[in-house]
């Protein structure tokens, strides 16, 4: 992998957006501060229990930082299907724009659907902002 050129502050900010968001981070090429995180959910994907990262990962992301300290912002995680009105709606609330509602899976149960929100805002802020919007995830 390329080697990734950061500064000082984007550094203490993707740290800032990772405690907020809690799980682990990486600072990739452009720089992207990329977060990924860890839920529990309790699914089956054709009859099989599956703890795979493709399915209980949440992913955060900013880049493109300018400099009044905007940046693009994005998230996603899978949640269940009777889930997914409650978290559109907490995003909305926050001014935060939901892109893509969508399933991965066939025969998957319950059924698991895909959220995905972006933004251009503060990192902060929108770590702040998505923390509260997820939080009823667990």
């Amino acid at each position: 992998m390329a080697q990734v050129r950061v500064t000082p502050r984007f550094r203490r900010l993707c740290d800032q957006f990772t405690r907020i968001l809690g799980g682990e981070s990486e600072i990739d090429v452009g720089p992207v501060c990329f977060v990924s995180r860890a839920r529990r959910l309790n699914a089956t994907i054709l009859g099989r229990r599956t703890t795979s990262p493709l399915v209980r990962y949440q992913l955060f992301s900013f880049e493109s930082l300018d400099r009044s300290g905007r940046a693009l912002c994005l998230g996603e995680t899978a949640l269940f299907q009777n889930q997914a009105n409650r978290l559109i709606s907490n995003l909305r609330r926050e001014g935060i724009r939901v892109t893509a509602l969508h399933n991965h899976w066939l025969n998957e149960n319950p059924r698991l659907m895909y959220i995905h929100w972006e933004s251009i805002d503060n990192p902060i802020a929108f770590a702040r902002k998505t923390k509260r919007a997820i939080a009823f995830l667990g």
